[in-house]
């Protein structure tokens, strides 16, 4: 049975590092220009140089986006960071526009080359075609059933990839002209506004002020925002399909959210690869990546074309039940106190929730604080601030620690 990679998305440095330790096997992340993220905080290039080994030091992968559609004027100096690329050894670079890759060869840089979902790849003939240029990897459309991937990977020898968690996008493939049309930022260069997450009304022209039900209450209607793919129920079946890569979207997410997701991923993963025939879902991991910032989740088109049940017309707002606190830096055994750097304001009394890499979570209280200057304090409000406070248990650097949300 093939084991397939898992793999993560990192908007920073820092989030690569916990994507690698949380359980992937691969991250893929973008430099400063050429990609499609560019509200992320992503890589200058002497951070891609320490991710690379970072990544390559941990046994993982990084593969750099310059996905972005080009115009003319986007295309300067492109030659010479494509080779620096090369240089500093990242191991794949996930493309979208033909030119990117013509340059590629006439600059003789032989770097393995993936074809972004923006290429929108949905049948086996088109896939061939991009095969015969030289692409290794096919990064295959959100927009494909489970047969559909099947019949792909029946038809082609291919290194596939497909989305199994993370944000949908209303237009095919993500290769969208709203926000260009409405904001004049560009989504296919990288300045996407999120256009199909606002809220609209219907008003016909000749009648101004009346608004037609498309909506569910007077607030008006998201009618674009699709529900969050989770296809964390669907293991079997995505084992079934025979892709080689299973990708997380979120480059722009928290450092908690890709933590989370990829441990809950790494977990079902190895779980059903360990024994395929006793392989039994459990809720615990649903339960765990309902802790993370998201929208309701739907199975997007792996089973079925999404219908309105899939849509959420009220509201774009994500579900937040938990915030991120911190992470540990440091672990104190003498003292069974652990060093926190702070993310979130922490108080005296706090019950915490500490999870980390391979670690059954366990909920933790805190007597006590003690800031930077030595003194017991009975709350910690700065970011990045470094505290101690006593833990039940020995804890290691990364480990995150998480309160859950009261009640409104």
């Amino acid at each position: 049975m093939k084991k397939p990679e898992l793999l993560a998305p990192a908007g920073n440095l820092e989030k690569l590092k916990f994507a690698i330790l949380y359980g992937a096997d691969a991250v893929y992340c973008g430099g400063h220009n050429y990609g499609l993220r560019e509200g992320a905080d992503n890589f200058s290039l002497e951070e891609l140089k320490e991710a690379v080994e970072f990544s390559h030091n941990n046994d993982s992968k990084i593969y750099v986006t310059v996905n972005m559609i080009p115009h003319n004027d986007d295309l300067i100096g492109i030659e010479e960071y494509l080779q620096q690329l090369e240089d500093i050894g990242v191991d794949a670079l996930i493309i979208s526009d033909p030119g990117i890759l013509r340059i590629l060869q006439l600059e003789g840089i032989e770097i393995p080359v993936h074809l972004s979902t923006q290429a929108n790849a949905v049948n086996w003939a088109s896939i061939s075609f991009w095969q015969e240029q030289g692409v290794e990897r096919i990064i295959l459309a959100r927009e494909l059933s489970k047969d559909e991937i099947m019949e792909i990977r029946d038809k082609s020898s291919i290194s596939l990839e497909m989305f199994i968690h993370g944000a949908m996008c209303i237009s095919y493939s993500g290769r969208c002209l709203l926000s260009n049309y409405m904001a004049n930022r560009d989504a296919n260069r990288g300045r996407c506004a999120h256009s199909c997450r606002w809220q609209y009304y219907l008003m016909e022209e000749q009648r101004p002020g009346e608004y037609y039900p498309i909506y569910e209450d007077e607030s008006g209607t998201h009618i674009m925002n699709s529900k969050d793919l989770c296809l964390i129920n669907e293991i079997p079946d995505i084992i079934e399909t025979g892709v080689d890569s299973l990708k997380i979207e979120g480059r722009m997410k928290s450092l908690h959210y890709v933590s989370t997701v990829t441990s809950v991923y790494r977990k079902a993963l190895d779980t059903y690869l360990l024994d395929p025939q006793n392989y039994v879902f459990k809720e615990e991991w649903l339960a765990e990546l309902r802790k993370v910032s998201h929208r309701d989740y739907t199975t997007g088109f792996f089973h079925r074309k999404p219908s309105a049940g899939d849509h959420n017309y009220q509201s774009s707002a994500y579900q937040r039940s938990y915030d991120f606190m911190g992470m540990v830096r440091q672990y104190l055994p003498e003292e069974s106190e652990a060093v926190i750097e702070v993310r979130h304001k922490f108080f005296k009394g706090d019950l915490v929730e500490i999870m980390g890499p391979g670690l059954k979570s366990f909920l933790n209280k805190i007597d006590y604080i003690i800031s930077e200057d030595g003194e017991m304090v009975n709350e910690a409000p700065h970011p990045k601030e470094l505290i101690r406070i006593p833990v039940s248990r020995p804890v290691k650097p990364y480990y995150i620690l998480r309160r859950e949300k009261a009640d409104e």
